[in-house]
Order: structure tokens, then sequence, then C-alpha cells
């Protein structure tokens, strides 16, 4: 049936971790507001993370299909087991592309006039990891430009604090996306794919990740002071900042068990924590 189709291509994707990213295209688009946006900006902007992050979602499971049957613990998913054929997901894929430029379309000529440097890198990505360790940063540059992208949508401009908010949310994503490929630190090794914790171990790679995590919240801070921004805010960062914490602490270098936990519940309170903390420092404020 297409609905059961259509929901193992929604479990293939993981499309409830978009949870990590949209919180944050709001934050960017309520600090470029200076409050809040219309209606009208929200509606487009969630639109276009939609399709942004199911058409990479989709791609990627495309184009690491074959490397994806290999590896015990992808080998489940639904390309590799043929519960989903390819044509399927292209089917998908380019309908998500599709809703992307549409939405960009309703907002303004600047986000038309960028959408090709974001699909550039939200299709680049895959292919990273067969040739660098740096994949991670290129992950993390691609759901950065969520809350870049709101903020051009919302003000037609790219301005310093929407670019740290970018960079904020690029470290955030590719220190957990290092925590993640902990996990299959042995395949990568042997099949010859390209990740941090493959180039240069487990206990240095958490090392890493916990380097890229005080970035982060150091960005949050930052633009918190130029924007002028109150109390309740920098208490979300401060937040946010005791959930990576907590998140390397869950994770070590001869336990990787609760790595479930970190990416899936820690990722998803901090966006969050950060959205619902900025919206009441713009009502209370």
């Amino acid at each position: 049936m297409a609905s059961n189709k259509f929901k193992t291509f929604l479990e293939m994707i993981k499309f409830e971790h978009t949870i990590f990213a949209l919180p944050f295209a709001y934050l960017g688009a309520f600090l470029a507001s200076g409050g809040f946006p219309s209606g009208y900006d929200l509606f487009w902007v969630t639109l276009a993370m939609v399709g942004a992050r199911t058409a990479a979602m989709s791609l990627n499971r495309l184009i690491d299909r074959h490397i994806d049957a290999l590896n015990p613990r992808t080998a489940g998913r639904a390309l590799p087991k043929g519960t989903l054929s390819i044509a399927e997901v292209w089917l998908y894929t380019i309908i998500s592309f599709v809703l992307l430029f549409i939405a960009a379309a309703q907002l303004n000529p600047l986000c038309v006039k960028l959408m090709p440097i974001a699909v550039f890198v939200l299709v680049i990505y895959s292919y990273t990891k067969r040739w660098t360790w740096a994949c991670h940063l290129v992950l993390g540059a691609a759901l950065g430009l969520a809350p870049l992208g709101s903020w051009v949508a919302v003000t037609g401009s790219i301005d310093l604090p929407g670019v740290m908010l970018g960079l904020a949310v690029a470290f955030w994503v590719a220190g957990f996306d290092i925590i993640y490929a902990c996990q299959d630190f042995e395949f990568d090794k042997a099949a010859g794919i390209h990740s941090i914790p493959a180039q240069f171990g487990i206990k240095k790679s958490l090392i890493i990740s916990a380097l890229f995590h005080l970035i982060s919240p150091i960005l949050l801070a930052a633009i918190g002071f130029y924007l002028g921004l109150g109390i309740f805010y920098l208490i979300g960062v401060l937040i946010a900042t005791g959930l990576l914490i907590h998140e390397h602490r869950l994770v070590k270098p001869n336990d990787l068990s609760k790595i479930g936990v970190a990416f899936m519940n820690m990722n998803g309170y901090l966006s969050m924590v950060m959205f619902l903390f900025t919206l009441l420092d713009v009502i209370l404020s």
C-alpha cells in the first residue's frame, strides 16, 4: 500500500530527527525579525526546511546504499532490504527539492539565488566520507544553512549574526556526528570510509567533538551579546551548554552503549531549549 511505503520512507530518513534543525531555523527567523516573524515567513521557512532535510536524507540513503548494505548496523535500512525501490526514493527526492524551490521563491529573491549553494552542500556531503575525514564538518555546514537560510528569508540579506548562528549549529552538528560515527569505527576502518573516528581513534575523536561543542555555545552567547538579547536567551545558552556536557558524560571511549540517548534525546532537547528560551526572551524582554 502507498501509505505503508510512505511510512517506510519516513522511517528511512528519520523524519522525526527534523526536530534537531527546525527549532534552529525558527530561532534564525525570530532573531532576524527582532521579535515575531510573520506567519507567512514561518510557514514557508518550515516547508523549505522540511524539503531540504528530506531531500538531503533521501540522497544520502541513495548514494550510500551499497555501503549501508555492507554495514551490519545499517543493512536493515529500506534500500538495502529492498522494501523501497531506487525509483521510489528518487521520486521523493525530486518532490522534496521542488518543495524547497517553491518555498525559496515565496520568501525572497536572495533565497532563490543562494539555493544552488545549499543544494550543492546537501548533495556533496554524502560523497565526502569517501575522501576526507572532514565529512562531519560538511554535514554541520548543511544543517547550519537552516538558521542562516531563515535569517536570509526574513531579512533578505546575509548578516553577521545569521552567519554566527549558522556556524554555531554547524559545530554542534559536527560534534554530535563525530560521536555517532564512533559506532562505525571498526567498519569504517575496514571499508576505507573516512571519518574522524577512523582517522584519529575513538578517544581523540571524543576530544575533538568536545572542542566543537565548546565552540558552539560560545558562538551562541556571542550572538546574544551582539544583538543585546536578554537574560532568558542567556539562560537558554547555559542550559544548552549543560546538555552538551551531559551528552559527553554519557559516552566514553570504552563504553558507547549510550550513544543513542546522547544523539536523540540530548540533541532534541538542546534545539528546543534554545528556541523556547529565545521565544521567552522575545515575549518578556
